[in-house]
């Protein structure tokens, strides 16, 4: 008989079952605790996530929490009805961008890549998804405040490390970033409400310089 025919260990059920019921992924501390003392976890969690490599669904760890996840290679053949969500902002999407890829970034450091100014109702709306963090204040002038990206927002785009983060057209697949072009002379608005027009060329240039900085440069 193989082993995954085996009845699982307590501990292991339990860990499943932690995990499973979770409605937010779990950290490697909060299912220590869990156990209990004297069991180790790691070798644990090591041991359900082989087990449930070859399935359907997978175990995964992002910045050091834990959940279940469709595998990969069958994510693509699903068809998932969902009502339709309200698209990140414009603005939103921008200044998420620019956190992810220059963290840690002030407001100032944004409003300069942007080169407009940032409205508070802008960090509010990345601040309610749980996507960024405010960070230690900066030792200039001021004391002004970082921002950084959270664990919420490696998980919510499936990525496990901030190195990971993908490209340009990968942002845009995920929806991070309007995929659409931008016309020539379409208005749009500041995070003020007032109109600015952009060239596409001149976005297309924001874009590389906030998103893949090394290959504005080259």
């Amino acid at each position: 008989m193989s082993d995954e025919l085996n009845p699982l260990s307590p501990e292991l059920r339990l860990l499943e079952a932690v995990i499973f019921a979770s409605a937010e992924p779990v950290g490697t501390a909060m299912l220590a605790a869990q156990l209990g003392e004297g069991v180790d976890v790691a070798p644990l969690l090591q041991q359900l996530k082989d087990l449930y490599a070859p399935r359907g669904v997978n175990l995964v760890e992002t910045a050091g929490v834990w959940s279940f996840r469709t595998a990969a290679d069958i994510a693509p053949h699903m068809k998932i009805i969902r009502e339709p969500r309200r698209k990140l902002p414009r603005a939103a999407a921008e200044v998420l961008a620019i956190i992810a890829y220059h963290q840690p970034v002030t407001r100032a450091d944004i409003e300069s890549i942007r080169g407009v100014d940032t409205g508070k109702g802008t960090l509010d709306i990345l601040l309610e998804l749980g996507w960024i963090r405010p960070g230690k204040r900066r030792d200039t002038p001021g004391r002004p405040l970082t921002w950084h990206t959270t664990t919420e927002f490696l998980g919510h785009f499936n990525i496990e490390s901030l190195k990971d983060l993908p490209g340009l057209d990968d942002l845009k697949a995920a929806g991070l970033l309007d995929a659409r072009p931008v016309l020539s002379n379409l208005p749009r608005e500041n995070d003020d409400g007032a109109d600015i027009t952009d060239e596409d060329s001149e976005y297309e240039t924001w874009v590389a310089e906030a998103i893949e900085p090394e290959a504005a440069a080259g």
